[in-house]
């Protein structure tokens, strides 16, 4: 992957998490707002556990694997569209953080 095709998946990330999906949030009534909070739901969710079993440094985008992120903005992505759920994502996300 070139460092280009890097630099636009980790802007879409970025846009994504800090201004697409807080700006449905109150709309769609959705758990959480704040931008951290959908980068932890969706990175969980596109790994299947925990990210930062999978990811040793931060920021976890920065260090992800392109096709990982690429996953993970996928799964916000099918939130945006109705067709994810974001209150079950983030209910998996606490429960594999032993939180709920």
């Amino acid at each position: 992957m070139s460092d280009q095709t890097r630099r636009a998946l980790e802007a879409e990330w970025l846009h994504l998490t800090r201004v697409e999906l807080p700006a449905l949030a109150a709309a769609r009534d959705w758990p959480v707002r704040a931008d951290h909070c959908f980068q932890r739901i969706l990175l969980d969710n596109a790994f299947g556990g925990r990210w930062y079993d999978h990811i040793p440094r931060r920021p976890a985008y920065a260090h992800a694997a392109p096709e990982m992120l690429a996953h993970a903005i996928a799964i916000g992505r099918t939130a945006i569209a109705g067709q994810a759920d974001m209150d079950d994502l983030n209910r998996r996300s606490l429960a594999w953080r032993g939180k709920r």
